[in-house]
């Protein structure tokens, strides 16, 4: 477990999960590759059809949902308290499990992207993506009437997608208000697919301690480099 702690490991999160003791994370906070249904109509790019196939890579999948992974968090957790980024096609699928199978409370979080891609041919904007949050006990205790809000109005981030090399990376000010609203200092966060380490460094800024995994060479590597560079510039301080 003290092998884990405070790092980011490059490996499969199903097979390191399996080495973490039960009812050792107060929160998972975590961004699954999305599953995108209908791949050969409205003009799914390339990138779509990739992250797509990663998340169908995963085992025990049904109807867009890893449910070898959902069931870990639970094993994972005394109390459910976690964020999963999902696409609008995965939502019924993760409450199905979550509330139907686990009786947990949820919320539905929006990160609404104020300068998106204005392609709306026979669709909407593709402006806004989603966070489930299940809690079973778990805590949520926002300090105030802002971090409180379930709609987060941010541009995309296109600077730190060329900085970090991730097509789906999220603000980390997003990131930092929900580990604030639902966690404490010193307490356990889990991300199964933590990409380019958004989660590591907020919760590094936030005196949280955090596991970390990601399974692709190239975002470990770049999110080693990132979580390094932050912790340099905080002790310049």
């Amino acid at each position: 477990m003290e092998n884990f702690k405070n790092k980011i490991i490059h490996g499969n999160c199903l097979e390191i999960l399996k080495q973490i003791p039960d009812n050792t994370i107060n929160l998972v906070l975590t961004d699954p590759p999305y599953l995108y249904k209908n791949l050969d109509g409205g003009g799914c790019s390339q990138l779509t059809k990739s992250i797509t196939k990663s998340f169908k890579d995963l085992n025990g999948l049904k109807n867009g949902v890893s449910l070898n992974f959902c069931k870990e968090i639970i094993r994972l957790q005394d109390k459910v308290n976690c964020y999963i980024w999902c696409s609008k096609d995965q939502i019924i699928d993760y409450l199905n499990f979550f509330v139907l199978e686990h009786n947990c409370s949820y919320d539905i979080l929006t990160w609404y992207k104020s300068n998106a891609i204005p392609t709306f041919n026979n669709k909407y904007l593709t402006d806004k993506e989603y966070c489930l949050y299940f809690r079973k006990g778990g805590y949520c205790q926002p300090n105030n009437y802002q971090d409180a809000k379930t709609l987060f109005i941010e541009p995309i981030n296109i600077r730190d997608k060329r900085k970090f090399n991730h097509p789906t990376i999220k603000p980390l000010k997003i990131f930092e208000t929900l580990i604030k609203n639902s966690s404490k200092k010193g307490d356990l966060i889990l991300d199964c697919f933590s990409g380019s380490g958004t989660t590591a460094v907020a919760c590094y800024n936030l005196q949280r301690n955090f596991i970390c995994i990601e399974k692709e060479y190239d975002y470990w590597k770049t999110s080693i480099e990132r979580l390094n560079t932050e912790k340099s510039q905080l002790k310049l301080l």
